[in-house]
C-alpha cells in the first residue's frame, strides 16, 4: 500500500534473470514500483541506478528523488558486465555504496543487490526509510538485508553528501 509521500519507482526487467526470482517483477505485482516496458520509458529526469555511475546515491538526490523518481534496471551482471545501457541524457546515474546482499541468489556477496535490495538501500538513504521497510517486508529475506547492512545504513542514513556516502563505507569495506 503506498502513501503520497512514496517516491515514485520504476521498474525495468532485461528480463536475464529467473523470472521466479525476481524481486521487481513482484513489486509491480504488488504496486511498488511501475514496470517499464522500454529502458526510454525511464523519465527524463529520474534518478538511474547504475552500478558503474561514478557518483554514489547521497541526501544531495533527494530533492530529484521525490520529484521524478528512481529507476532500476533489472539486468545480469553476468550478461551485462560493466556495459550497462546509457539513460536519457537528462537522467542521473547513481551507484550505491557497499552493503551485502541477502537474497537467495547473491547472499552475502557485496553490491550485488536485488532490485529490491537496491530500491529500499536507496530509499533509506534518501530519507524515506519507511517505504523502503515496506517493500523489504514483501520478501522472506527483506528483515535479513536490513540485519545484514544495520550499520552501513545507519551511517549511510546520516551523510549529508555523496562525499560523506564513501567516507562511511571505508568504515565497512
Amino acid at each position: 500500500m503506498s502513501n503520497t509521500n512514496d517516491v515514485k519507482l520504476y521498474f525495468y526487467d532485461g528480463k536475464q534473470c529467473d523470472p521466479k526470482k525476481c524481486t521487481g517483477r513482484k513489486l509491480a505485482k504488488f504496486d511498488l514500483a511501475i514496470d517499464i516496458k522500454k529502458i526510454s520509458q525511464v523519465p527524463a529526469s529520474a534518478l538511474v541506478l547504475v552500478p558503474t555511475a561514478e557518483k554514489v546515491l547521497s541526501k544531495e538526490d533527494q530533492e530529484v528523488a521525490e520529484r521524478s523518481g528512481l529507476a532500476v534496471l533489472d539486468l545480469s551482471w553476468k550478461a551485462t558486465g560493466e556495459d550497462f545501457p546509457r539513460v536519457g541524457r537528462k537522467s542521473k546515474g547513481r551507484s550505491l555504496p557497499f552493503m551485502l546482499a541477502a537474497n537467495p541468489v547473491n547472499y552475502g556477496k557485496p553490491f550485488m543487490l536485488s532490485s529490491v535490495e537496491a530500491f529500499a538501500s536507496s530509499l533509506i538513504i534518501l530519507g524515506h526509510r519507511e517505504q523502503g521497510e515496506r517493500m523489504l517486508a514483501k520478501f522472506r529475506f527483506g528483515d535479513t538485508f536490513l540485519t545484514l547492512n544495520r550499520e552501513p545504513l545507519e551511517e549511510y542514513e546520516k551523510a549529508k553528501n555523496s562525499k560523506e556516502i564513501i567516507e562511511a563505507q571505508s568504515l565497512f569495506i
